[in-house]
């Protein structure tokens, strides 16, 4: 099947903006600050520690600037998504599982809350936290098992709940997240350097959170479970859990004002802005008119695609025209088929621009991957939905069955990169001729 014909145009657009978020290149802007205040507070001992997609890449850069004075470190990152090209000597690399965390996430995490407590004051840690933080740093509290753990993250996964209200159950059942690793490294002296991969850079949700103060509380995880008439399904042993926190039994993570965050610097380094505007630029270079309509894309991803055709159809753009975004979008997940956000999205576009001439559209995960796929997405265009029923394939059973991954193996479009090394969230490209 013909796959859209300014594929070549998209793709570059999308590399611009990966590009422009490289871990790497962003953490060493940073290198020369973390060892100034390595030497004029005169620590005694650097230690890193990482969690999230992109923490490998980060690692590495560590180790090359900063190796005289680094003494040891761990660090955890998505299967698959250690770097064969760059080998670590003094970090020790453990690969987890995400979305749904596993033992080797929490084998990495026991080693880390061992370094964070074997910190002194004299001790700074580097801290290097990435989208998927949250699945790959797995510390289920004592009364908590693995498996029950990995269920309500499913359920809620599935449930179309966003990841900040995921991540306010997920920092109430560990002991790690909603800066509570922050707890366990006080009274060291923590820098940490952050890839953010939510809508709005908010601290408390990237990664949820485990080097910030938490403004979620027990009530609100519960909160989260009932609207999504979830409290049934969840083990019993997280409701009875959230349900003591709530009533004062148990203490909340740390606050605002918390002493611990004394001694914690967040540094946001990369993000879906600085992604889209590498975007833009390369649209304009490109010779598109290029606009950006948001970083901070929210919503059921079938019909923010309705929403984005219609920013197609608006009178007075010049021809051609690039319309770029970013966010994270989320899906409701119903039927038994394969597939992600992105390309649900981007299956719902083409359904939308039918027949339309000279538009193309990509929708993709910055990391290089969409869901529980090996595709970071998709690109469409105006004939997708024709060449698809000319092959006796109906879009809308895809799309009804949540198996759009599926749909584009059949008829061509999947977006395959590969692990990107990033994550800052989904970038959206639409190209109209």
């Amino acid at each position: 099947m013909q796959v859209a014909p300014h594929a070549s145009y998209l793709r570059k657009i999308f590399d611009a903006a990966i590009a422009a978020v490289d871990p790497v290149y962003a953490v060493e802007q940073s290198l020369d600050y973390v060892r100034a205040v390595f030497q004029e507070n005169a620590f005694r001992k650097l230690i890193v520690i990482g969690f999230g997609k992109a923490s490998h890449a980060m690692a590495a850069a560590c180790e090359r600037h900063l190796g005289d004075l680094l003494a040891s470190g761990v660090i955890v990152t998505k299967h698959g998504h250690a770097m064969p090209t760059a080998q670590l000597r003094k970090i020790r690399v453990y690969e987890a599982g995400h979305p749904l965390p596993d033992t080797q996430g929490i084998q990495a995490t026991n080693e880390i809350i061992r370094l964070g407590r074997e910190a002194d004051e004299m001790t700074l840690i580097l801290c290097l936290i990435s989208g998927g933080g949250s699945a790959l740093l797995v510390a289920p509290r004592e009364e908590i098992t693995l498996r029950e753990k990995q269920l309500v993250t499913n359920l809620l996964l599935r449930s179309g709940a966003t990841i900040t209200e995921l991540n306010a159950v997920r920092k109430h059942i560990s002991r790690v997240k909603g800066g509570r690793l922050a707890e366990i490294a006080y009274p060291a002296r923590t820098i940490s350097l952050i890839v953010s991969d939510v809508v709005g850079d908010r601290l408390d949700v990237i990664a949820s959170g485990p080097t910030s103060p938490d403004g979620s509380t027990y009530a609100e995880a519960l909160n989260v479970l009932q609207r999504y008439h979830l409290s049934k399904d969840t083990p019993p042993s997280i409701v009875r859990l959230l349900d003591a926190g709530e009533k004062g039994l148990l203490p909340e993570t740390p606050k605002q004002g918390s002493p611990v965050f004394d001694r914690v610097e967040n540094r946001i380094i990369a993000n879906n802005r600085l992604a889209l505007e590498a975007a833009k630029q390369q649209a304009e270079e490109l010779g598109f008119s290029a606009q950006i309509l948001s970083s901070e894309l929210q919503g059921e991803a079938r019909e923010l695609a309705k929403s984005l055709a219609r920013q197609d159809m608006a009178p007075g753009l010049p021809r051609p025209f690039c319309l770029i975004s970013g966010g994270e979008t989320t899906v409701t997940v119903k039927g038994p088929g394969r597939g992600g956000r992105n390309t649900e999205l981007a299956l719902a576009f083409a359904m939308q621009v039918e027949g339309t001439a000279g538009i193309a559209f990509l929708s993709a995960g910055t990391d290089g991957t969409d869901g529980p796929t090996d595709a970071a997405g998709a690109i469409v265009d105006g004939q997708t939905v024709a060449q698809a029923r000319s092959l006796g394939l109906d879009p809308t059973t895809y799309l009804n069955n949540n198996d759009s991954y599926t749909f584009f193996q059949q008829t061509g479009g999947l977006l395959v990169t590969g692990p990107t090394g990033t994550n800052v969230m989904d970038i959206q490209v639409i190209i109209r001729s």
